[in-house]
């Protein structure tokens, strides 16, 4: 049930963010296809794709309203930064496409990728954050891609990404 699966790991991620900082807070949505039926994946191996792309946008939104918050605090008056304040938001949809696959899509509102970036994300320890160590995205792309699926990434610089995994119903898993 790849609804449950997508509910359980947004609370799950933003409860880790917010254990980690109290100050962390960020609106995410899950926007679910009820038509979508029970798949015959692995769950372990999608719980991962899953939980590592939404972990990237709830990093994604952080890191931005870390930015505009040291941003406004020293261009703002205190009337202005609340009028002007960025308001970190995740969301996932799923849905049904044409009977015969599933799409999983993560969006953030974060600074998004920057073009450049775009190629090299799947690639194997390539990383932009000085945590990471460049694996997520690089097993992401090998799980999808075992399960049949592709994954598409769009992003707007300042604006945010969407990530997008569109996996067939019939899966030789």
């Amino acid at each position: 049930d790849i609804n449950a699966l997508c509910d359980e790991y947004l609370r799950l991620v933003y409860h880790g963010f917010k254990a980690k900082d109290k100050s962390f807070n960020a609106d995410f949505d899950l926007i679910a296809d009820e038509n979508l039926p029970k798949v015959n994946i692995i769950p372990q191996d999608m719980g991962r794709v899953i939980l590592n792309l939404i972990n990237n946008a709830f990093w994604a939104v952080k890191a931005k309203s870390e930015s505009q918050k040291s941003k406004v605090e020293s261009e703002k008056s205190e009337r202005e930064k609340s009028v002007d304040a960025f308001k970190p938001k995740v969301t996932i949809y799923t849905q049904l496409i044409a009977n015969s696959h599933m799409l999983i899509a993560v969006k953030d509102n974060g600074n998004g990728i920057p073009q450049e970036n775009i190629d090299k994300i799947f690639q194997p320890f390539f990383t932009t954050r000085p945590e990471g160590a460049g694996l997520g995205l690089a097993v992401c792309l090998k799980n999808v891609q075992y399960h049949g699926g592709t994954i598409d990434v769009r992003s707007k610089t300042g604006r945010g990404t969407t990530v997008a995994v569109r996996i067939p119903l019939v899966s030789h898993v």
